[in-house]
C-alpha cells in the first residue's frame, strides 16, 4: 500500500514509506457513492454509519418493542380515563397472564425460530422470491403499500381458519376466554398459535415477495392495531363510523369477542375492515349492546382459568360448548 500524493507530498498510508505523482484533478472524492451503494448482506453492517435502511431493519427489536410500549402506555390511560365497559374481574387477575404471556412468546419466536418475519423478508429479496419480484420493479410505496394490504388478508383468512377447524380453536380459543376484553387482550395468544402464525407469516412472505421495510411495518401496524382494536375504550359514535372505514375500532372488534357464536365468528379482521365487509363477515354491533353483552366464553368463565398454568393449558381441557363456523351458518 502506498500513499497518494497530488502535486505534494503525504505521508505513506501503508507498509511502504514511498509517494507516487498523480495529475492534478485527477482523483476527487465523490460525496454520493458511498450513499448509493446498498447491500443485503447484514455482515456488512458495522459502525454508526450504516446505511440508514440497512440501519432501521436491524434495529426492529427495538423499533417493535418501543412501539409496543407506547401504545400500551397510551391506550392503557385512554382506558383507565374512557372506559367502554365496567369490567367483570379487576386488572391484576388478569394483567400478570397476559403480559406474562407476550414475554413468554417473545422469548419463545426469537430462540425457537430460525430469523424472524423480516428475517425471511430479506432471504426472499436476496433470491428473488415471490410475485412482487416476479413483477418486476416497482415503485417503493406501491410495493410496501400492497405488501401491507395482502399480509393482512393473509392474517384475517389464518383467523378464519383458526375458528373453523376444531384443532386450531383449541389454541385459538385460549385468546377468547379473556372475560374482559382491553389492551393486553391484544396480544394474549398461546404459544402454538404463535408459533403456527409465524409459519403462515413465513409462507406468505416468500410466495408474496414483500420486501423488509413492507414486513416491518406490517408488523408494527399488526401489533399496534391488534392492541387498539381491543382496547376498552370510548370513541365518540360519529368518529367511530368514520374510523371503521379504514381501520378495525374498539366497537367493531368487541363483536368479535362476544360469547354468543353468531357474533364470535364475525369481524375477523385486526387492522383493516375489508375484508370482513368483502366476506360476508361484518357485523355493526352486538344485539345486547357493548355495556350488556357477555364478552367471553360460555364456559371456562371461572376466574381460576385466568391464572397462568390454567392459560397454557387450556388446550388440553374439555369444553361443553360449540365454536365452530357452523354455529354462524345455523344461527
Amino acid at each position: 500500500m502506498h500513499g497518494l500524493r497530488g502535486g505534494t507530498e503525504t505521508p505513506g498510508l501503508g507498509h511502504g514509506q514511498e509517494d507516487f505523482e498523480l495529475p492534478e484533478g485527477r482523483l476527487r472524492h465523490n460525496p454520493y457513492l458511498i450513499r448509493g451503494i446498498t447491500t443485503l448482506d447484514w455482515s456488512l453492517c458495522k459502525g454508526a454509519t450504516t446505511l440508514g435502511p440497512v440501519n432501521a431493519l436491524s434495529y426492529e427489536p427495538t423499533i417493535r418493542l418501543g412501539t409496543f410500549v407506547v401504545v400500551l402506555v397510551l391506550l392503557a390511560a385512554g382506558e383507565a380515563l374512557m372506559p367502554r365497559r365496567n369490567r367483570a374481574v379487576t386488572r391484576r387477575w388478569r394483567w400478570p397472564t397476559n403480559i406474562t404471556v407476550v414475554v413468554l412468546n417473545t422469548v419463545l419466536v426469537r430462540t425457537a425460530l430460525p430469523m424472524t418475519a423480516v428475517g425471511m423478508a430479506v432471504i426472499a429479496e436476496q433470491r428473488g422470491w415471490g410475485l412482487l419480484h416476479a413483477i418486476g420493479p416497482l415503485p417503493t410505496l406501491l410495493t410496501v403499500c400492497v405488501a401491507v394490504f395482502l399480509l393482512d388478508l393473509a392474517i384475517y383468512l389464518q383467523h378464519v381458519l383458526f375458528h373453523a377447524v376444531p384443532v386450531l380453536w383449541r389454541l385459538h380459543r385460549m385468546h377468547h376466554a379473556d372475560i374482559d376484553v382491553d389492551v393486553t387482550t391484544g396480544s394474549r395468544f398461546h404459544p402454538g398459535e404463535i408459533l403456527l402464525s409465524m409459519l403462515v407469516k413465513f409462507a406468505s412472505i416468500g410466495a408474496l415477495g414483500a420486501s423488509p421495510l413492507a414486513v416491518l411495518s406490517f408488523e408494527v401496524l399488526l401489533n399496534t392495531g391488534s392492541m387498539f382494536d381491543h382496547a376498552n375504550v370510548r370513541i365518540p359514535l360519529v368518529a367511530d363510523r368514520v374510523l371503521r372505514l379504514f381501520v378495525v375500532t374498539p366497537d367493531m372488534h368487541r363483536v368479535h369477542h362476544s360469547a354468543a357464536p353468531v357474533e364470535t365468528n364475525t369481524n375477523f379482521g385486526f387492522t383493516f375492515p375489508w375484508w370482513d365487509h368483502l366476506c360476508g363477515t361484518y357485523r355493526a354491533q352486538p344485539a345486547a349492546g357493548h355495556e350488556a353483552m357477555t364478552v367471553g366464553l360460555t364456559y371456562f368463565r371461572d376466574p381460576k382459568y385466568l391464572r397462568l398454568d390454567k392459560t397454557l393449558l387450556q388446550p388440553l381441557f374439555d369444553d361443553h360448548g360449540r365454536s365452530s363456523m357452523t354455529d354462524r351458518r345455523a344461527a
